[in-house]
């Protein structure tokens, strides 16, 4: 699936499939940007979930942006809250693809809020610093912290990086700041327990971010 909304129990539907089974209110659209990541997470569901065919995120290739666009002209816009650009690996590998979808969203239907989740660690994999490309396309980025300290990071992350990677991703939140308004970092329940939590809740206040704590999914 390109397109999709998330429901109880951790299932994705097709937009067409949700709203038969939720054909009331709107809900937030997800878009598969691609499968590629640059961190191979313990806790993954990449690697830990089954998926029926229909219902997968797995996509057999990259979507176009022209792909996207048409399956965002296709939405009923009065049912959508939200357009989140994810997937099943890093969406920010593909930079410029996020940024024209973004650019669409908002020159479409202004008023509908955007976000992208990603693990933060763009500027490594581009090798620049690019946070002002979001400015007025961009409400909310959401940044996976995942730990308070590099080596749990790395550890817990598996990024191809190495060890530098949780304060690159740290820096990246930073640069975010000036041009998205809603910068929130993420760690995962059960993955880390109350006292790395707080652990993350500190290094935040410091910077000025916003901490959320994600329910874990299970596979």
């Amino acid at each position: 699936m390109i397109v999709y909304a998330t429901h109880a129990g951790g299932r994705y539907l097709p937009i067409e499939e949700s709203l038969r089974e939720q054909p009331e209110g709107k809900r937030a659209v997800y878009i598969n940007i691609t499968n590629d990541c640059n961190c191979d997470c313990v806790f993954c569901l990449r690697s830990m979930k089954e998926m029926a065919k229909e219902s997968s995120l797995w996509i057999e290739r990259d979507p176009s942006v022209e792909e996207i666009i048409a399956e965002l002209d296709r939405l009923p816009w009065e049912y959508v809250c939200e357009v989140v650009c994810c997937g099943f690996g890093e969406p920010l590998i593909r930079l410029d693809t996020v940024l024209a979808v973004l650019r669409r969203v908002k020159e479409q239907h202004p008023d509908v809020p955007t976000r992208v989740n990603t693990n933060g660690l763009g500027e490594l994999e581009h090798g620049c610093e690019f946070a002002e490309r979001f400015a007025g396309l961009l409400d909310t980025i959401s940044i996976s912290l995942n730990a308070s300290n590099a080596e749990r990071y790395l550890a817990l992350t598996r990024s191809k990086f190495g060890i530098s990677s949780y304060e690159a991703m740290l820096a990246f939140a930073e640069h975010c700041k000036p041009y998205v308004p809603n910068v929130v970092l993420t760690v995962v329940e059960k993955v880390e327990n109350e006292e790395e939590i707080a652990l993350c809740r500190k290094i935040c206040a410091e910077r000025g971010l916003t901490l959320r704590v994600r329910t874990y999914e299970d596979s």
